[in-house]
């Protein structure tokens, strides 16, 4: 099997097995009036410029526009980062309403009804929609060293390469603070004025001090990621996900599973019965918020509820895939630093 065609299919298990992607927590926004509202200043700076845009993505690849692109298709997550700092994009793909028409957890703060939504769940983009945007570049995440770009159909991507060029920000393998930085570059390269979102900036160096000192305060507690689906429960490591190699970088002691009890899950995940879910024993469960998961509060399984964590409530949420704005990781750090803070030994 080739690399490629492992990767893909890794991809969608990934998205199969509840979105296991690394495993759970959540946010808030950022920003002055103008940057809520869709970005009126950003465009006003975005007209101001002139000449030519250039951008040199996570696969070291450069895109060379005449101007500014103005119709922007995105990934959900993306898009919702870019809106926080009053870039407003176009068109969007990936998990953006929920069978009950809100917006989505990865949505963030975007008003959904004011984007064209190509694409809301895995493998569906609807490549007629997006060419009738008349793209100017497509914006989205990579989960893998190749560059695959998230939710973008493997059968129908070269059609939609040859639409618009295309961006993507790695968030494999390394802490979330370099695709922090890389989607602030971004931005501020689409003609967002970053002032207001300095004050985002300075307030997660606050947030990720008060988990260093909450870290190393009670090394003692154990704290395990995981996410739900009907049939599994999964565990995560923390090498590869963007959240977990930071909080672990800052001192928390994360549950590990060994790397051969993750090969089926990509190295990203164990996947365990409901029968084992208690392999493990934390302190503290994080649990993926999106939802493609069941939530703690729709788990019924006995076994689940016998847990020490949860008899203790001692349960977060936790995002395996971060809006990468500062104003949305902010929360992360702190949901987690005050359950270190409160929490018991009990495990």
């Amino acid at each position: 099997m080739s690399n490629a065609r492992a990767n893909h299919l890794t991809r969608r298990g990934i998205i199969a097995a509840g979105g296991a992607l690394g495993l759970g927590a959540v946010l808030a926004a950022c920003g002055d009036d103008d940057s809520k509202s869709g970005g009126s200043k950003a465009t006003e700076s975005a007209a101001a410029k002139s000449g030519p845009w250039t951008f040199k993505d996570d696969r070291g690849t450069t895109v060379k526009l005449d101007k500014i692109p103005a119709n922007i298709v995105a990934f959900t997550g993306v898009a919702a980062a870019l809106y926080d700092y009053g870039i407003q994009v176009k068109g969007v793909f990936g998990p953006t309403r929920t069978t009950d028409g809100k917006a989505d957890v990865q949505a963030g703060d975007m008003d959904i009804t004011k984007v064209e939504v190509i694409g809301n769940v895995w493998d569906e983009f609807n490549v007629e929609k997006y060419a009738a945007l008349a793209p100017d570049v497509l914006i989205s995440t990579t989960f893998d060293n190749a560059g695959t770009l998230w939710y973008v159909p493997e059968a129908s991507k070269d059609k939609i390469a040859k639409l618009a060029p295309s961006v993507a920000v790695s968030v494999y393998d390394r802490q979330i603070t370099a695709p922090l930085e890389r989607m602030w570059e971004l931005a501020e390269s689409l003609g967002a004025d970053m002032t207001a979102a300095a004050d985002a900036k300075k307030r997660f160096e606050t947030a990720a001090t008060r988990l260093r000192a909450a870290a190393k305060a009670k090394p003692e507690i154990k704290v395990m990621a995981g996410s739900a689906s009907d049939q599994l429960f999964y565990v995560s490591g923390t090498n590869l996900s963007i959240d977990l190699e930071y909080f672990k970088a800052l001192g928390v002691n994360f549950i590990e599973p060994p790397e051969s009890a993750k090969a089926e899950g990509g190295g990203w995940y164990e996947s365990l019965s409901w029968e084992n879910v208690d392999k493990y024993q934390a302190d503290i469960i994080m649990m993926d918020d999106r939802s493609s998961t069941i939530q703690p509060s729709d788990i019924a399984k006995p076994t689940w509820k016998q847990l020490a964590a949860v008899k203790a409530g001692q349960v977060i949420s936790r995002s395996p895939e971060p809006i990468l704005s500062y104003d949305k990781c902010v929360p992360l750090l702190e949901n987690l630093a005050e359950a270190l803070e409160k929490a018991k030994k009990v495990a």
